[in-house]
């Protein structure tokens, strides 16, 4: 099988571990950086072009590691892709909704899955009544796009709630408010999703004096045994998003669990080391069974 790794480059751990494992299932692997696609449309079948080269027809399936700051054109390069029959671990779509935590947290709120109380507006002029109705300091505060635990700030009095939400307000920066949930103590849990099974989850530990547990900010690691209803709300946040591979990030508070975010290009690192669990592994048999299912139709 042709499988296409959509990322800027194999030096990325996630990316490198999952070639490598398709390479041991003896698939043809190949990374294709989706900033340097083009898509030509309007004469004939519309084609896909890394650099000159046409990459429209060679590959059975495609594996989408899409950063951040390329989403729109990364999600229009799998959207390409899908029409063309490939088979994605992540529907271009999902990833669009998965990248915007609004969207996701919207989402997942009209579906019934629990989450922290959140809020979003863009109003300067009554700053006070937004942190008044998540019940008063201390709020987090979120850039809607942010990854890795970027753009994730607490703002622990009012005083410096109301200059931190006006300044990016200001910045037409888009941003989102949530109730700081005391009693999860720093710590969260990561769930990785693979089709329709949860493959494993491990429990994110925050650094001293640092509230986020996300492992590119310091945060300790380590295997943990999840609730039925976790692995419910896992199973359910990956289904309504569209995805095939997904991160989800759960956290635990007095009413049971909140869903956190969810993640189309979840990493690899962290939960394969605390659970010795080989993620990558599970990723490319995904892509057999359904690739190959999908090219019998």
């Amino acid at each position: 099988m042709n499988i296409a790794l959509l990322s800027v480059s194999l030096n990325v751990h996630s990316t490198r571990r999952i070639a490598i494992e398709a390479e041991k299932a003896g698939h043809y692997v190949e990374l294709i950086d989706h900033t340097k696609c083009s898509v030509k449309l309007g004469d004939g079948k519309p084609k896909i072009f890394l650099g000159e080269e046409d990459v429209t027809s060679e590959f059975d399936a495609i594996i989408p590691r899409i950063g951040t700051k390329v989403t729109r054109h990364g999600s229009a390069i799998v959207k390409q892709f899908e029409m063309n029959g490939v088979f994605s671990t992540a529907r271009s779509l999902g990833i669009t909704r998965a990248r915007n935590k609004v969207r996701t947290l919207q989402i997942m709120a009209r579906k019934g899955i629990p989450i922290p109380e959140t809020l979003f507006s863009i109003n300067p002029d009554n700053i006070e009544d937004q942190i008044r109705l998540l019940g008063g300091p201390p709020v987090i505060i979120k850039i809607q796009e942010g990854t890795q635990g970027l753009g994730v700030i607490l703002a622990e009095s009012k005083k410096s709630a109301k200059s931190i939400i006006d300044t990016f307000y200001k910045m037409d920066t888009s941003i989102l408010l949530q109730q700081y949930v005391e009693e999860a103590n720093g710590e969260d849990i990561r769930i990785i999703v693979i089709g329709n099974k949860v493959i494993a989850s491990m429990k994110r530990v925050s650094e001293r004096d640092e509230f986020r547990s996300n492992v590119h900010r310091g945060g300790q690691t380590e295997a943990i045994e999840i609730s039925a209803k976790e692995r419910q709300i896992a199973l359910d946040a990956t289904k309504f998003l569209g995805l095939g591979v997904a991160g989800v990030d759960l956290m635990r508070s007095k009413k049971g669990p909140v869903l956190l975010e969810v993640n189309a290009s979840p990493g690899l690192k962290g939960i394969e080391a605390a659970t010795g669990i080989n993620v990558a592994k599970h990723i490319i048999e995904f892509v057999e069974k359904n690739a190959l299912r999908k090219r019998r139709k």
